[in-house]
């Protein structure tokens, strides 16, 4: 697979995302199949440490973060979104945090300028889940849908529980907030949204992973095959970090944290074994690499290292 990372943006990136000249843009590019593919960026999330750590170990918590100097007050995860372009077919994957959900996100339509393209352009959003930094985006400042054009693709299981009346009084207090920001917006999409399972082509060339766990319905997506094989992973493997040294340690930003540890512990088997790159959405510097195994556990290795 031909990748560059944080490329100004010439070549073949240019080609495939504009017709026109390019303002400079650093980003991760990478050819998969039949698709050119982008990762662009709806800047960061701000988290306290206690998110990501608390209830675990400290004595050996500290020994497996010691290599990646973190903060120690709050972490900022980055927020990576997959374009891919074909002849036919601009495709979205998740539509970023939009303007209701924390002010260091949300700068998606601001990094599409940059790249030439318009939200009208954009023929299809498929969603790897429904939590607020990955849905809320189909919405902007009035209500009114971003990708007016597209079509929406999401799993079978996951859109039934962001749908289900009774998920707002189950998924606990600390995330009511995004079951009834997922409902609204759902709602606003409903007319034009194709749902899909595990194994499904979702679309020519990209077939759906079931990676439950981060939430119920969580979908992983494979584009292209063979040598040129990318799995755009959402949320499955949360961080670069804990998730890859300890992946069968329970994650307090999965909500089913058993089931989500064992999704991560065979996703990264897969990758490692099969040397498929992995597009992360939370992963760093745009979020493009593979996995490497380091005895029972593993790292990230960024796309250009």
């Amino acid at each position: 697979m031909k990748l560059n990372r944080r490329m100004v943006i010439a070549g073949m990136a240019g080609a495939a995302f504009a017709h026109g000249p390019l303002r400079a843009f650093a980003t991760t590019s990478a050819q998969t199949g039949d698709y050119a593919f982008l990762s662009v960026s709806d800047g960061n999330l701000v988290l306290p440490r206690s998110f990501f750590f608390d209830g675990l170990p400290q004595e050996e918590l500290a020994q497996a973060l010691a290599p990646f100097n973190l903060p120690h007050d709050q972490l900022e995860p980055p927020c990576n979104l997959a374009l891919l372009r074909n002849k036919e077919r601009l495709v979205l994957f998740d539509a970023g945090s939009g303007p209701a959900f924390m002010p260091s996100a949300g700068t998606l339509l601001d990094r599409l300028e940059a790249l030439g393209v318009t939200p009208d352009q954009v023929t299809d959003v498929i969603f790897t889940h429904g939590h607020p930094d990955h849905l809320w985006g189909v919405l902007d400042d009035f209500d009114d849908l971003v990708f007016q054009e597209a079509r929406y693709h999401m799993g079978q299981v996951e859109w039934e529980y962001w749908r289900d009346p009774k998920t707002v009084e189950t998924i606990g207090a600390a995330r009511t907030a995004f079951a009834v920001g997922a409902a609204r917006r759902l709602d606003a999409i409903e007319d034009r949204m194709n749902h899909f399972v595990d194994g499904a082509e979702v679309l020519p060339g990209i077939m759906a992973h079931a990676s439950f766990g981060h939430t119920p319905g969580h979908m992983s997506f494979e584009v292209g095959g063979d040598s040129d094989a990318l799995m755009i992973g959402g949320d499955a493997i949360g961080n670069h970090h804990l998730a890859f040294a300890r992946p069968g340690w329970a994650s307090g930003s999965d909500q089913d944290p058993e089931l989500g540890a064992q999704t991560r512990q065979r996703l990264l088997d897969k990758l490692a074994h099969e040397q498929t790159l992995l597009m992360g959405f939370h992963l760093p510097n745009g979020g493009l690499g593979r996995v490497a195994r380091d005895g029972n556990t593993y790292r990230f290795v960024e796309a250009d290292q």
